[in-house]
């Protein structure tokens, strides 16, 4: 049940008996050179489209853009940044509070958005109210540890298959994947990490420094399929929509007092 599909009638009756939206917010940067630019909007936008086909909620449109700012070295990429980021999303949840949501839940795909999301998660839970999020990517791992990713690697390219084949442009997709190390002693390891010794620690740079292509993973995007995709989305859909089932019967948290 899309919210901007219905008249403030609708909406209003819905609140009557339900207190549940779904939010979905994404990002327009930069996904190896064989990815669109939006795979992290896409994405959710699909996930959300086979969740509306199981459930009958309340589906809030998907914001775009979102806080990017290791990523705009490559052209097209829009950096909203983490405050302006929160900003927004705090609007949007304060605006359908105002008319009856007390639970929200979250499908994110993108990273760079997880922190501001997490505050805002924080402040309504003393406020009273729930905010669970989804990060897709990590939640389609956890459920098969197959269709574990990186940054537009395997699991990013699957998935944009799944949305539309044609949008992965199979000419830009490059054989080998060229990673700039920090040093012989500080390779670089996955998303804005080194490896050193036994440990991982984060170094943040930016992407284009290390990721010279835009992607950043241990499976190669030309393994990816839109079979595996599909399944891979799905998947993730139906266990969202189990968790909305179990959510809806918690009970609101408690309003924290201010002294």
């Amino acid at each position: 049940m899309r919210l901007s599909h219905l008249t403030w009638v609708q909406v209003e009756e819905y609140f009557k008996n339900n207190d549940l939206v779904i939010l979905s917010c994404g990002s327009i940067e930069c996904h190896g050179r064989h990815n669109p630019l939006g795979v992290d909007t896409l994405v959710p936008d699909k996930i959300l489209d086979l969740i509306e086909e199981k459930c009958d909620c309340l589906i809030a449109p998907t914001m775009p853009y979102g806080a990017t700012d290791d990523l705009t070295s490559f052209p097209g990429t829009i950096d909203i940044g983490q405050e302006v980021m929160q900003q927004v999303m705090q609007r949007i949840a304060d605006s359908l509070i105002e008319h009856g949501a007390k639970r929200f839940v979250v499908v994110n795909g993108h990273g760079g958005n997880s922190n501001p999301l997490d505050r805002i998660s924080l402040e309504l839970h003393r406020r009273g109210i729930w905010m669970a999020v989804f990060n897709w990517w990590t939640t389609a791992g956890q459920l098969n540890s197959d269709w574990a990713g990186g940054h537009g690697d395997f699991q990013e390219t699957a998935a944009a298959l799944a949305v539309d084949p044609e949008l992965v442009r199979y000419e830009y997709m490059d054989e080998h994947n060229i990673i700039n190390d920090v040093s012989a002693g500080l390779p670089t390891e996955g998303f804005d990490h080194v490896k050193f010794k036994n440990g991982l620690p984060r170094l943040f740079r930016d992407t284009r420094a290390y990721a010279t292509n835009g992607w950043v993973g241990k499976k190669h995007p030309k393994t990816a399929t839109e079979e595996v995709g599909r399944d891979m989305l799905q998947t993730t859909a139906d266990y969202i929509v189990s968790f909305i089932e179990e959510f809806k019967k918690v009970p609101l948290p408690p309003i924290k007092r201010s002294n």
